[in-house]
C-alpha cells in the first residue's frame, strides 16, 4: 500500500503535497475540507486522517494552543518549567497550554513558545509585555544570547560567510576544476562522516545514489534537529544556512538531481524565516553561477520520528510517517521512490570547505576515522554554554575546559540526544570527541549535545522520562519499541509511586528486545542511556528493585 501511495503523491509533484497541505492550509481540520483532499489526491479520506492524527501540531493534543512549555530534557534538568508552566497557565489557562520537546534555547532554559515564536531565559518574566504585543500584532525580540567558540586557527563551520555570492561562485570554479568523479573522490577521501549521529561516509553515499540510473532524484537535509539538548543545527540554518545550502546544490550537482528539500522543524520558527531568505538569495545568484538546481522547505509539525530518514521521506509524500524496512536504501529509493541523498544540516554545511581546502587538511584533521570538525552543543549547566567547534578526536576535558566548567553541581551528563549515553563525570577523561571513543567506552556521540544531569536528580525519575519520550514519540510500526517504551515506563512508574519493585530481569529482557528487535535508532538506542544508568547507579536506585525474587531467579539460571 506504502508504494502505491508513494506514487500518487509523485504525481502530485513536491509542490504540492498532502503533508504541507494539512500544515500549512487554510481550514484544512474541516470534515469536507478533509474530503475535499482526499478526492484531489485520489486517496480514502481514512489515509488523510491516519496522515494528520500522527502529528502533534495538527490533530494532537497539542494542537491550536496559544503557548508552549518546552519539556525537553534540559529544561527539565534545569528546573526551570514549572514557573514556566504556572505563568503561561494564569495567562491563557491551563487547557490552552500544551507542551513541546525541544526548542533549541538548552543554553539558557526557560523556553516557552507563543504564537509560532520562541522565548527563554528571562523572557517569562516578561510576559504581559510579549502577550500585549501579540495583541498588538507586533513582536517583542527574544534576548538570547549563547557562545559560539572555537580553538581552532581556521574553523570550518563557524567561519563567517562575507560574500555570499563569492561563496557561491566557488560552485562554478569547482565544476570547471574537477570533473564529477574527482570532486567526489575529493569528498570520500576528506572522511567525512554523517554528523546526524550514524557516521555513515558521505562521499559513499552520494556514489551510490550517483551510480543509479534515473529521471529523477532528490537532495534532503535532515533538519529536524528533535534531539533535546542539541541545537547546532538550528545554530546552522540561522547562522549559515548558505553552508548547508552550497552542501545540497553540489550534492544535488553530483548525483543528478535538480531539487533540494530542507525538511525544518515547526519549533525553529526563525530558522525557517531565515532560510527561506536565504533561498531568494541563492535564486537572485543561481543563473550567474550556471546552477539548475531548486531549493524548498518543508515544515515539520511535531514528531521526533521524522529525524529518522524513512520516516522523513514518508512524511514529505503525505504519509503516515512510520519506519520503512531496509533495503531498499533511500539512495536506491527514496523520496517519492527516487534515487535520494538525506544528508543532516552539519553534514551539508561542511562540503564547501571540503572542495576550497587544496590542501586535503579535513582529513588530517581528527583521528584518521572521525575526521574535521564536530558542532558541540552544551547546555545551561556550563559556565559558558554555546556552539563550540573543535576537531574531532579533542578530549572532551578540553571542550568543558574551553567551556570555563560547570556551574552547578552534577552526577551525570547525558551525551548524544535521547539515545545517547548518561555518562558518570568520572567517566569524562576517558572520552574525546570522535565516534570510536564513545562507542568503545559503552556511550554515544550522537548529535554532540550535552545536558547536565543535576546532583539531585533521581536517576530512576530520569529512566522514567527517557521510556516516556520513547512511549510517546514512537510510530508504532514495531511492538519492540511501542509496547516495550509502555511497559518499561509502567514498572518505573510504579516502583517510583511505590506500587510494586521492579523485577530487574524483566526490565533489562525489555531493554535487550527493544535494543535488537527496533526497526529504527529510536527503540534501538534508547535502552542506552538507561542501560548506563542501571549500570553506574545501581546503588542509588537499588531500592527500587526487588531483591529475594531476583537473587532465587538468578540461582535458578545457575
Amino acid at each position: 500500500m506504502s508504494k502505491n501511495l508513494t506514487q500518487l503523491a509523485r504525481r502530485q509533484g513536491i509542490d504540492n503535497t498532502l503533508f504541507e497541505q494539512l500544515v500549512v492550509g487554510n481550514e484544512t481540520s474541516s470534515k469536507a475540507q478533509r474530503t475535499k483532499l482526499a478526492k484531489e489526491f485520489l486517496i480514502g479520506e481514512a489515509i488523510v486522517h491516519g496522515t494528520s492524527s500522527f502529528y502533534d501540531f495538527i490533530d494532537g493534543e497539542n494542537a491550536n494552543k496559544k503557548a508552549y512549555v518546552c519539556n525537553g530534557s534540559s529544561c527539565l534538568c534545569a528546573g526551570t518549567q514549572q514557573d514556566v508552566t504556572d505563568k503561561l497557565n494564569a495567562q491563557f489557562g491551563k487547557e490552552d497550554v500544551g507542551h513541546v520537546t525541544c526548542l533549541g534555547r538548552c543554553f539558557e532554559n526557560s523556553a516557552f513558545q507563543i504564537t509560532g515564536d520562541n522565548y527563554s531565559g528571562n523572557d517569562i518574566d516578561n510576559l504581559k509585555t510579549i502577550v500585549e504585543a501579540v495583541v498588538e500584532e507586533q513582536k517583542v525580540d527574544s534576548q538570547e544570547f549563547y557562545h559560539v567558540k572555537t580553538n581552532l586557527e581556521h574553523p570550518i563551520l563557524t567561519a563567517e560567510i562575507d560574500d555570499v555570492a563569492q561563496y557561491y561562485a566557488h560552485f562554478t570554479t569547482f565544476t570547471q576544476k574537477f570533473d564529477d568523479e574527482q570532486l567526489l573522490k575529493r569528498i570520500s577521501d576528506s572522511g567525512l562522516r554523517g554528523r546526524g549521529g550514524a557516521g555513515f561516509p558521505t562521499g559513499f553515499k552520494w556514489q551510490s545514489c550517483r551510480d543509479v540510473i534515473s529521471e529523477e532524484k532528490y537532495i534532503v537535509c535532515n533538519a529536524d534537529e528533535g534531539d533535546a539538548g542539541a541545537f547546532s543545527d538550528r545554530y546552522l540554518l540561522e547562522k549559515r544556512p548558505h553552508a548547508v545550502m552550497f552542501g545540497m546544490l553540489m550534492a544535488g550537482y553530483l548525483v543528478g538531481a535538480k531539487t533540494g528539500i530542507l525538511y525544518i522543524r515547526d519549533e525553529y520558527p526563525a530558522a525557517i524565516k531565515i532560510v527561506e531568505q536565504a533561498i531568494q538569495a541563492f535564486d537572485s545568484l543561481a543563473q550567474g553561477i550556471n546552477a539548475n538546481f531548486t531549493f524548498k522547505i518543508v515544515r515539520g509539525a511535531g514528531a521526533y520520528i521524522c529525524g529518522e530518514e524513512t520516516a522523513l521521506l514518508r512524511s514529505i509524500e503525505g504519509q503516515r510517517p512510520v519506519v520503512s524496512v531496509r533495503p531498499p536504501f533511500p539512495t536506491q529509493s527514496g523520496l517519492f521512490g527516487c534515487p535520494t541523498v538525506l544528508n543532516n544540516v552539519e553534514t551539508f554545511a561542511s562540503i564547501h570547505w571540503i572542495l576550497n581546502d587544496e590542501q586535503q587538511a579535513f582529513k588530517q584533521i581528527g583521528n584518521g576515522k572521525s575526521t574535521g570538525t564536530k558542532l558541540i552543543s552544551l547546555d545551561s549547566s556550563f559556565t559558558r554554554p554555546g556552539i563550540y567547534e573543535v576537531a574531532m578526536g579533542t578530549p572532551l576535558e578540553q571542550v568543558f575546559k574551553l567551556a570555563g566548567g560547570f556551574n552547578k553541581a552534577l552526577k551525570a551528563l547525558h551525551i548524544g540526544g535521547p539515545l545517547g549515553g548518561v555518562v558518570p563525570l568520572d567517566k569524562v577523561s576517558e572520552l574525546s570527541i570522535d565516534f570510536e571513543s564513545f562507542a568503545q567506552a559503552g556511550f554515544l556521540l550522537g548529535h554532540a549535545s550535552v545536558i547536565g544531569i543535576p546532583e539531585s536528580t533521581n536517576m530512576l525519575e530520569y529512566v522514567a522520562h527517557l521510556f516516556e519520550f520513547t512511549a510517546v514519540e514512537s510510530c508504532g510500526k514495531c511492538y519492540p519499541c511501542s509496547l516495550g517504551s509502555v511497559r518499561g515506563q509502567e514498572l518505573v512508574n510504579n516502583a517510583l509511586q511505590g506500587d510494586e519493585d521492579i523485577d530487574r530481569i524483566l526490565l533489562e529482557d525489555i531493554l535487550e528486545t527493544m535494543q535488537l528487535g527496533s526497526l529504527c535508532a529510536l527503540g534501538g538506542g534508547v535502552p542506552l542511556p538507561i542501560k548506563n544508568i542501571l549500570h553506574y547507579y545501581s546503588e542509588e536506585i537499588s531500592h527500587y528493585f526487588q531483591k529475594d525474587k531476583n537473587v532465587q531467579r538468578s540461582e535458578a539460571v545457575k
